[in-house]
């Protein structure tokens, strides 16, 4: 019985990518907003400290204000002494800001477009990996790829292509409704299943828009 054949990965040829799509020229301030807004969104924002008005201590002066000879002082809870609260320290807040939908349509165009021009983008038929093999995964990314490798994945039937990258060194595996332009742009080599693409083609297209 004949060994298997080793998966390989198709190259971004122009016929196979939707020109709408993979056509964008590169809006570096756009793209700029697009990944500020994804970083930012995913800051939890729960640092605290707590203020002269929240800690508990004594509200009397440190000593007496006369006779001492040194200097007044006051409350014990400023920030100038060990324990006082702390002056203009962070609170939980959101650190979200909004972009709109058709700019980050356009940001994630760009972004995709910018693999699609340098060759950086490979299509993965996810039937060549007929159970989960790693020593095939890091075959094909030393064969084929390098440096940092973002993985996008479409359907249920692409578990096993998510089994086979996951455990690899450099190597972030992801699925389509999780990819954010951030991810896309990080990325040296971006690698997609058939129903990763179908539907990075479909959210980022321009169908629908208006205006």
């Amino acid at each position: 019985m004949a060994a298997p054949s080793a998966p390989h990965l198709s190259g971004s040829k122009k016929e196979k990518l939707d020109a709408a799509v993979f056509a964008e020229p590169f809006h570096e301030s756009l793209v700029h907003d697009a990944v500020r807004a994804e970083l930012n969104a995913r800051r939890r924002g729960t640092a605290s400290t707590k203020t002269r008005g929240e800690i508990s201590m004594t509200g009397a002066k440190a000593f007496r204000q006369k006779g001492t000879g040194r200097a007044r002082a006051g409350a014990l809870s400023t920030s100038s002494r060990i324990g006082g609260g702390v002056t203009f320290g962070p609170k939980p807040r959101s650190y979200t800001f909004k972009i709109n939908r058709k700019a980050r349509r356009k940001a994630l165009r760009a972004a995709l477009s910018v693999h699609a021009d340098r060759g950086s983008l490979s299509i993965l038929d996810p039937a060549e990996f007929s159970a989960p093999s790693t020593k095939q995964a890091a075959a094909l990314i030393e064969a084929q790829l390098g440096g940092r490798t973002l993985i996008v994945l479409g359907g249920e039937e692409d578990q096993v292509v998510a089994k086979s990258f996951r455990n690899l060194p450099k190597v972030s595996v992801l699925a389509a409704p999780d990819v954010g332009v951030t991810d896309i742009i990080g990325a040296r080599t971006l690698v997609l299943t058939s129903d990763a693409l179908g539907y990075l083609t479909t959210v980022a297209g321009t169908a629908g828009e208006r205006g």
